[in-house]
């Protein structure tokens, strides 16, 4: 809920002046709110990250959330598969993966083991090709079977480090992999790229009984694109049809790609 300029807790008291409010936690409409401690200890003011964030997407043409409202139905292989078809086709792709507690982009596109490197632009990502860029808290485990049980505002945390800190350079895509379900991530992802401009999401769904493209698991499991042989012969064209219907939604041609020796 909002009041006026400021933003409302579901389970606020009646009146409630916003969290974002001077009088937050301190008005006589505050008594007996269980969020008055909150209110009133919490800092004022827009987030100053959000400017950072927005400078940071300047140079991000079009940003697409992949989501899903359960997990296993294939939502990270969409990512991967989605941000795979888009660099072959030429388009400068990054893919940040924000499934802090199932990390499974790294090895989804065959990028187990790589290491993040700082510049003093920021975070680079990890890159499958010159076109391809992954960002992932799984590059930053010790061990990639370590679990990361962090609570939600450290989950937040690292989010908008990721919006803020790596350097992307110029893109075409930014494809974000979200973790299953509706929870602190994809409220802070939204509210994070909110006024820079999302372009849409990609929300995967599947039966129960019908079982994944066993061709396209293989891919996901050898890291690779399904796009690069004939085997995938359900997922493939599937795939592309959301692609290039993405790109139809968002008007967008494909670049020329110059051949060798051009």
């Amino acid at each position: 809920m909002e009041n006026g300029d400021y933003e409302v807790p579901e389970n606020a008291n009646e009146h409630c002046p916003g969290t974002q409010s001077e009088s937050a936690g301190k008005s006589d409409a505050c008594a007996g709110c269980p969020n008055q401690e909150a209110c009133a200890t919490a800092p004022k003011g827009p987030d100053p990250d959000l400017v950072t964030i927005i400078e940071r997407m300047a140079t991000v043409k079009h940003k697409i959330l992949v989501l899903s409202g359960k997990g296993g139905v294939g939502k990270s292989t969409v990512s991967a598969q989605l941000s795979f078809s888009l660099a072959a086709m030429g388009f400068q792709v990054g893919l940040l993966d924000i499934d802090i507690c199932g990390p499974s982009i790294p090895k989804m596109l065959g990028l187990e083991g790589q290491e993040i490197h700082q510049s003093n632009l920021g975070w680079s990502p990890v890159y499958v090709e010159s076109n391809l860029g992954v960002m992932s808290i799984g590059f930053m485990l010790p061990h990639p079977d370590e679990a990361v049980i962090w609570r939600g505002p450290r989950k937040n945390g690292i989010i908008k480090q990721f919006l803020k800190d790596v350097y992307w350079g110029d893109l075409d895509f930014l494809v974000v992999d979200a973790p299953p379900g509706t929870s602190d991530e994809h409220i802070s992802i939204v509210q994070f790229l909110q006024a820079t401009g999302i372009d849409g999401a990609i929300i995967v769904t599947t039966p129960q009984q019908v079982p994944l493209d066993p061709q396209l698991c293989k891919a996901a499991e050898e890291g690779r694109s399904c796009f690069d042989d004939s085997k995938c012969s359900v997922s493939a064209p599937a795939l592309k049809t959301i692609i290039e219907k993405l790109l139809s939604e968002l008007k967008v041609s494909r670049p020329e790609i110059m051949e060798d020796g051009a």
